[in-house]
């Protein structure tokens, strides 16, 4: 029994969400409202130069916030070889992408999820969501909804019930000129 007309609804209002994503819990809101994703980053205490990540239900979603232009064929052709999947990938953006979005970067850390739920969500949502880990800084990522619901209960609207993808590690981060992995998934 999922509850995700309700989790819609927060998202519409502005409101910081938890959902399960392929390992561990996330924590997001509409990426192209500001004062959603202060919330986000005052929540985690994360500053706003490392950026976020977006995660979408298929790569038209994405579209918006990234110039795909400046990659070749073949750099498009091993991104998408990985999606819909648990890479994530640093991709230029268009211009007027914000900085609270980017960091202090001119590239935005990319995602077309393969978890089902969240696909529905970011569908019936109409756009990606902003995709960090659920844990307060220096705790462990959550795993199911009891350990949002203890670190982070007080401060979401709501949580999108459900099962993680059942991976032991986060997304990989890969570059998606280089082909250069920032983070091992």
């Amino acid at each position: 029994m999922d509850n995700l007309s309700q989790v819609v609804t927060a998202l519409a209002q502005g409101e910081v969400i938890a959902y399960p994503t392929e390992a561990v819990f996330g924590v997001g809101c509409d990426p192209d409202n500001a004062e959603a994703v202060a919330k986000l980053l005052m929540l985690k205490q994360r500053p706003v130069e490392k950026g976020l990540i977006l995660i979408a239900a298929d790569y038209s979603q994405l579209a918006p916030y990234i110039d795909d232009s400046q990659l070749s064929d073949e750099q498009k052709a091993r991104i998408f070889a990985t999606w819909p999947g648990p890479v994530t990938w640093v991709m230029p953006t268009k211009p007027g992408v914000p900085a609270f979005l980017t960091g202090q970067f001119s590239t935005i850390a990319v995602r077309v999820t393969d978890h089902p739920l969240v696909q529905q969500l970011c569908r019936a949502f109409g756009k990606p969501l902003t995709s960090t880990s659920a844990n307060l800084t220096g705790e462990p990522p959550c795993r199911n909804v009891q350990e949002v619901e203890a670190q982070l209960g007080a401060h979401l609207k709501t949580i999108l019930r459900g099962e993680t993808g059942g991976r032991d590690n986060p997304s990989e981060i890969r570059d998606a000129a280089t082909g250069q992995i920032f983070r091992q998934g």
